[in-house]
């Protein structure tokens, strides 16, 4: 049994990723930015630079999760500088204490997003020894693993899943993609030959649970599926699942920049992206193909 601090532990994935590290009989903590925190939750700040002493000096180890949602606002000038910030600023705390109180942390493993690659559409595949992209998705990207591999650089075991698009049954991406098709209004996005890089709850928290349990994993690896799907492809097995019809036409472009400026590009490209080095590690896949993740999650 292992004493794990997760931060981002009441978001979407982090919810999930502690009741597996619970059933697994990992003892739990929380950081909450709660100044009264229930049990197992401590207190943290990072405008006062506080955490609670004891999260960290009780940890052997630390999954970072917090971070502010990518797509849960149009990115003007103060939010991009927010998406930024609750990535490295508290990463940075988190490494500060660390070092101050707990320099022999068995591991610390934290997420990044495959948007390191890039907004981009290609033949490409992209594997974790590709460089980044030049927007600013990758942007976020770079300096939330720079932030990350801080602890690599104190001899910690570092870990860091760069994760694609999340599917769950309650939340998340498909929750989104499937409502307009369950509405008679759903259709591809743009082109619809972009590449959608997904994966499975499920599978994404056993990752971070391997990241625990497997010593030998260390370094970057990509959270995502084995099978690469376009957004049509996607879109209308979502339908076909649901048992609607899809008659309108593409989704444009234009329209979504219209609507959400320069974040529409997460939506309207994608490349694929390898599973290959987390699969050669030994993880093994509950879900690696769509028709299965759908068969899961859909009823």
């Amino acid at each position: 049994m292992a004493s794990i601090l997760v931060t981002g532990g009441t978001g979407f994935i982090g919810k999930k990723l502690c009741e597996l590290l619970r059933n697994k009989g990992h003892k739990v903590a929380i950081l909450s930015r709660n100044q009264n925190p229930k049990p197992n939750n401590y207190y943290w700040n990072t405008e006062t630079r506080h955490i609670d002493a004891k999260a960290i000096i009780e940890a052997d180890y630390i999954i970072h999760l917090a971070g502010e949602g990518i797509a849960d606002k149009r990115w003007t000038p103060q939010i991009k500088k927010d998406l930024i910030n609750s990535r490295v600023d508290t990463a940075n705390l988190l490494f500060e204490k660390v070092k101050e109180l707990n320099p022999n942390l068995k591991g610390f493993i934290a997420a990044s997003g495959i948007g390191y690659y890039g907004a981009t559409t290609s033949e490409k595949i992209y594997n974790e020894n590709d460089a980044a992209g030049e927007d600013f998705i990758s942007e976020i990207c770079k300096v939330w693993e720079k932030a990350s591999m801080q602890f690599e650089a104190i001899n910690i075991r570092t870990v860091i899943l760069r994760t694609s698009v999340v599917f769950a049954k309650e939340g998340g991406a498909l929750e989104k993609l499937s409502q307009p098709i369950k509405l008679g209004v759903g259709a591809p996005i743009g082109s619809g030959e972009q590449f959608m890089p997904w994966i499975h709850l499920y599978d994404l928290c056993n990752m971070y649970v391997a990241a625990i349990e497997n010593s030998e994993l260390k370094g970057i690896y990509n959270a995502v599926a084995t099978e690469h799907i376009t957004n049509k492809s996607l879109t209308k097995m979502i339908a076909k699942k649901l048992k609607k019809p899809l008659w309108l036409p593409n989704i444009p472009a234009f329209f979504l920049k219209l609507i959400l400026g320069e974040m529409a590009l997460i939506l309207l490209e994608g490349s694929r992206v390898s599973s290959e080095k987390i699969v050669a590690s030994g993880f093994k896949f509950e879900f690696p193909t769509l028709k299965y993740a759908l068969k899961d999650l859909i009823n």
